[in-house]
């Protein structure tokens, strides 16, 4: 039997696209940004993954001219394409007529967006100086909607009296507590421990001893975390929750908070890590993530060659994790690990990065293609649930 071939070349396998806003703040925002998106593109080369970027302004420049920190045309495109990649926003001096800062684009986006959710991983990178010893891994899971931030731009002010109210509905911290319970579960299973070895653990973090708005979310956060099979329940109070952070940060896994104490404790869960310029965050809603560092938009710092681009890189990192390229988001927090622990990064005392953004920008993608195909070690990664695998109720 003559089988006839045809002369026409192979057709090669078409690469994935994947679309992704980017959102240029203030200060330092637009230079690490830049960092974040040559590091993002690498590694999504390296999975066989094209991006189409959309890019767009965002924070007080935006707002001097239109209002808002962020367009309508830009939060449409951000709710349509479903994936964000934000740097900072913000100038501290420039201030509302209530006194508060304005430009902030990130709490405008999450009430625009419906992004409930704030995860914050913080890890300590080998070769970091840290201001207190001993290991932190850890992620503080904080409620994005409510708590006394619902209360930006709707309290009560005089001349002689101010008065903010904080909102904590049972639906906003039920959702919040099982999707603490389900990224427990997940980074003990990507730890590979057995339920004997560690079990999974929820810390929920509150002032539920002065204020019943607080006992009302450690109530529902119980509830929510111990009907979850295998999963262990505690509750601090925040005062002391930030002694422990810092007398023994290796005790806490999943911290699960209010919008205010959620804020508060990951700045300091950052600065024993080694500086808040590491640490990066997901934003979750339904059907729409954005990914940003937690840190400001550090005008001082702006041209100087000194920011550190790091948190916003590795929350380029989370991001490919969440669009299910975990493998490809695996190989950035190898990148910077590894840069870090071979000396061609370091992070100085103040949280600076040595070699500065533009240097970054060029030193991490070699680190990340020295890495691509090899296999990836067996660590729960900055978020282990994917946007297919995540409990979002």
């Amino acid at each position: 039997m003559v089988v006839a071939h045809s002369s026409k070349p192979p057709t090669a396998t078409p690469a994935r696209v994947l679309p992704v806003v980017a959102l240029h703040g203030d200060g330092i925002g637009p230079e690490i940004l830049e960092v974040a998106l040559a590091v993002l593109e690498a590694a999504a080369s390296a999975a066989g993954v094209r991006l189409d970027v959309r890019r767009y302004p965002a924070g007080a420049t935006v707002a001097a001219t239109a209002g808002v920190p962020v367009t309508n045309e830009a939060v449409e495109a951000c709710g349509a394409v479903g994936i964000v990649l934000k740097s900072p926003t913000g100038i501290p001096v420039r201030r509302g007529a209530d006194g508060t800062e304005i430009g902030m684009a990130s709490g405008y986006l999450r009430a625009r967006l419906g992004l409930w959710a704030n995860i914050r991983p913080v890890r300590r990178p080998p070769g970091t100086p840290a201001p207190v010893a001993g290991a932190i891994d850890c992620v503080i899971v904080r409620e994005n909607t409510e708590g006394i931030y619902a209360s930006r731009g709707r309290g009560i002010r005089t001349a002689d009296v101010a008065v903010d109210l904080i909102v904590v509905t049972r639906r906003a911290t039920d959702r919040l507590a099982r999707l603490a319970a389900a990224l427990a579960l997940a980074r003990r299973a990507a730890r590979g421990d057995r339920p004997d070895e560690r079990a999974a653990r929820v810390t929920c973090v509150d002032k539920a001893n002065v204020l019943g708005s607080f006992a009302f979310f450690r109530e529902v956060a119980r509830a929510a975390v111990t009907a979850t099979p295998n999963v262990a329940f505690e509750a601090m109070h925040a005062d002391a929750a930030a002694a422990a952070l810092v007398q023994r940060p290796q005790a806490f896994d999943v911290m699960l908070a209010e919008n205010l104490v959620g804020d508060i404790l990951s700045d300091l869960a950052g600065a024993v890590a080694g500086g808040i310029g590491l640490c990066p965050s997901a934003n979750l809603g339904h059907g729409v993530a954005m990914f940003e560092p937690i840190h400001g938009s550090a005008p001082d710092l702006a041209g100087t060659g000194r920011a550190n681009p790091l948190g916003q890189v590795l929350s380029a990192a989370m991001l490919l994790e969440w669009a299910g390229e975990s493998s490809a988001g695996a190989l950035i927090e190898e990148a910077v690990d590894a840069a870090l622990a071979d000396g061609a990064l370091h992070v100085e005392p103040d949280g600076t990065l040595r070699e500065g953004p533009e240097r970054a920008g060029l030193i991490l993608p070699e680190f990340l293609r020295q890495r691509a195909g090899a296999p990836r070690p067996l660590r729960p990664l900055l978020l282990p649930l994917s946007s297919a695998t995540c409990p979002l109720g």
